[in-house]
């Protein structure tokens, strides 16, 4: 009785909303290259992020006060009085930072992997367009608490859009809602932080995923799961059935259902990443400094300067290029497109092998280089500036820069290794 409840029930909802053929051609059917590896956790613990964050969120706005007379005292309130909120608090802190490290090592998977090749290049635009919302979304955050460091970092911040020519004055009084930063500025950024990014990252990570699912997962490999129809062998096919869209006009090959083949994967790796991020939450979560400032914990003053004013430190790599250059306004361009290259990667790199797995000892070198200055470049955007580290900071940016350049000049005669017909496990 009850399984004919069920039943019909699900009947009854399929045929007004495709939930069924919505499960199986995203999850159930869905081919997934058999190979995956420890890199291609990092998509869903993502999702996982942006689910604690939304919750997490929710719940802090019920106890923020968005006023400069009250912020301050609003998060000691939820530190000190509500009941968890110091846990609620401190989960989505410690989230902000879990989720660029998370997003930056998913970055790294796509660019050793060549996933934003053809023909995964909007895939690629829509997750840089993500990145690109979530540093805003985390600026925006960042004001919030109304600390010294969260001030003074906003008015440096701020103040580099007055460099840009023409309208850079119009454009900061814009920011800022004011002619400093003050009450109108928070309150603008709360709207934005709670409100408008967040609806547009939820957007975004639909149409990643929705795209994704449009041409296949990459492998890390490199080469297609998708071959000519009838021209794959029953044991390369294996035994699985998936969705018509994808095996209507081509034969699969080693690929499984991602479920429950990966969910069972992922699971496991969230209960990783879930021991980590509760060490961290539980033991450290001031992250050393990093993840909260100390100064942050003072209210903000507009008449007392902290000693050393920087971002937090998944910004650092870009302050340190911003600061690396003398002239404000060249800097500034630096700084943008520091950002902005990364969209344009997939036309960058001409070869037509993707994994670096097969890519020439030249490839593997200038992203081992690009990843270092990557690295060196966030340690000095978090020191201060000396004229020693302002100059190995200007050695990074030219390393940072000097990727792309070279990946364009060697990518299209790059001498790389013969591709497997099938895929391996390396």
């Amino acid at each position: 009785m009850l399984k004919k409840l069920v039943t019909g029930t699900l009947d009854w909802i399929d045929a007004r909303i495709p939930m069924t053929e919505t499960w199986n051609k995203h999850l159930a059917q869905y081919p997934t290259p058999v190979n995956f590896n420890f890199w291609y956790f990092f998509g869903s613990l993502a999702m996982l992020v942006l689910v604690n964050q939304i919750l997490t969120g929710i719940w802090l706005t019920m106890h923020y006060n968005p006023s400069a007379a009250l912020a301050f005292a609003s998060v000691e309130y939820i530190m000190r009085d509500v009941p968890y909120g110091w846990l609620l608090r401190y989960m989505h802190s410690t989230g902000a930072s879990a989720f660029f490290v998370v997003v930056y090592l998913h970055m790294f998977r796509g660019l050793i992997y060549g996933s934003y090749q053809k023909p995964r290049e909007l895939i690629w635009i829509f997750g840089m367009l993500i990145f690109l919302v979530l540093m805003a979304e985390a600026f925006m955050g960042y004001l919030l608490p109304w600390g010294q460091m969260s001030f003074w970092g906003a008015q440096v911040i701020i103040s580099l859009f007055g460099a840009i020519p023409i309208i850079g004055d119009d454009l900061t009084l814009w920011i800022r809602g004011d002619y400093v930063i003050s009450g109108a500025t928070l309150n603008r950024f709360f709207a934005l932080h709670v409100i408008a990014l967040p609806l547009a990252l939820v957007a975004l990570v639909f149409l990643h995923i929705v795209a994704l699912h449009e041409v296949g997962s990459n492998n890390p490999d490199g080469i297609d799961i998708k071959v000519k129809k009838g021209t794959a062998s029953a044991e390369a096919k294996g035994q699985f059935t998936f969705h018509k869209q994808y095996s209507g006009k081509k034969d699969i090959i080693d690929a499984i259902p991602f479920h429950p083949y990966f969910t069972v994967k992922d699971i496991m790796g969230v209960c990783g990443f879930l021991l980590v991020f509760c060490g961290v939450l539980f033991f450290m979560p001031e992250g050393g400094g990093y993840f909260l400032e100390a100064p942050n914990f003072e209210p903000a003053n507009g008449l007392k300067t902290p000693s050393h004013i920087a971002p937090v430190w998944y910004y650092t790599p870009f302050y340190a290029i911003l600061r690396a250059i003398p002239d404000k306004l060249i800097g500034v361009m630096f700084f943008g497109g520091s950002i902005v290259i990364l969209f344009f990667l997939p036309w960058l790199d001409r070869c037509k092998v993707r994994s670096v797995r097969y890519r020439s000892w030249i490839h593997k070198a200038n992203i081992a280089q690009f990843i270092i200055c990557f690295i060196v470049l966030g340690v000095l955007g978090a020191l201060p500036a000396t004229p020693l580290l302002t100059m190995f900071a200007q050695v990074g940016t030219v390393g940072y820069f000097g990727f792309f350049i070279a990946l364009w000049l060697y990518s299209k005669n790059e001498k790389t290794k013969p591709l497997p017909t099938r895929l391996t496990f390396k």
